[in-house]
């Protein structure tokens, strides 16, 4: 099994700043895809950004410019610095990772238990 973790989460003022963490551990032989999804009250779930093995990354229109995903990848780790950030921003974000367990395995999703992101002044 495959285990998510994620820190960072929080209470920040519109114009601040925050760092998301996700760090993943248990049954990986690589990682495919990582990154975070996020849902507002009255919102469908969206992708915020991800990372992708290959290094290429995807964020949301909404985020380009403020947010950076990153990753180290000798810990399984996916950080997500979020600057400038909006009330527009207040949702829980969920880490999620496409893991494969083995060489010949497909990648399967996993899911972290959310961390809320507030922005209020």
């Amino acid at each position: 099994q495959v285990q998510l973790v994620e820190s960072g989460g929080g209470l920040v003022q519109p114009g601040g700043s925050l760092r998301l963490s996700c760090a993943a551990s248990g049954s990986i032989f690589s990682i495919n895809a990582m990154g975070w999804y996020r849902q507002a009250p009255g919102k469908e779930r969206e992708l915020v950004a991800r990372i992708f093995s290959s290094g290429a990354t995807q964020y949301a229109d909404s985020v380009k410019g403020r947010f950076t995903i990153s990753r180290d990848n000798a810990k399984n780790t996916v950080y997500l610095q979020m600057n400038n950030l909006d009330t527009e921003d207040t949702a829980v974000y969920n880490c999620n990772a496409a893991v494969s367990a083995s060489y010949s395995g497909y990648a399967l999703d996993y899911w972290g238990q959310g961390t809320q992101v507030t922005v209020s002044s």
